[in-house]
């Protein structure tokens, strides 16, 4: 599959906002547009309050990261994903032909880099470039 040149990054939650910014100097260098990804817990089978709650949260954080980048004058669109966080950005990042996935470091340290972290999954499953932008 041919790299289509967009640029994938993780929601717009405080930690990732780096990411996101990142992410929007990328694209607007490069003319090409990012997609927002936000995974949330849960499954569509598995519908219940709590799994709505998370569905708003991740919907607000996309929303929140495209407002940012805005003001980086790229093209935006938003996936908000149940499910796995790390599994929604490689899927989407492969379903538009990403050549990038831009994600934040929160979880490379300590016990959650031995026992995985999205930025850690993803770098493993990815199959177009990663960047990790320290968060902290």
């Amino acid at each position: 599959m041919e790299r289509s040149g967009t640029i994938v990054v993780t929601d717009g939650s405080e930690t990732a906002d780096r990411a996101v910014d990142r992410a929007g100097t990328l694209a607007r260098a490069l003319g090409v547009g990012v997609h927002v990804v936000s995974g949330y817990a849960g499954r569509p089978s598995q519908m219940s309050v709590s799994n709505d709650e998370e569905q708003m949260r991740a919907q607000h954080c996309v929303e929140r990261a495209q407002q940012r980048l805005t003001n980086y004058g790229v093209h935006t669109e938003t996936h908000v994903w149940p499910g796995n966080p790390a599994e929604a950005l490689v899927t989407i990042a492969d379903e538009q032909g990403a050549q990038m996935i831009v994600v934040g470091n929160r979880g490379m340290t300590g016990a959650r880099r031995v026992l995985g972290s999205v930025p850690n999954d993803v770098s493993h499953r990815a199959n177009c470039s990663v960047l990790i932008v320290p968060t902290t």
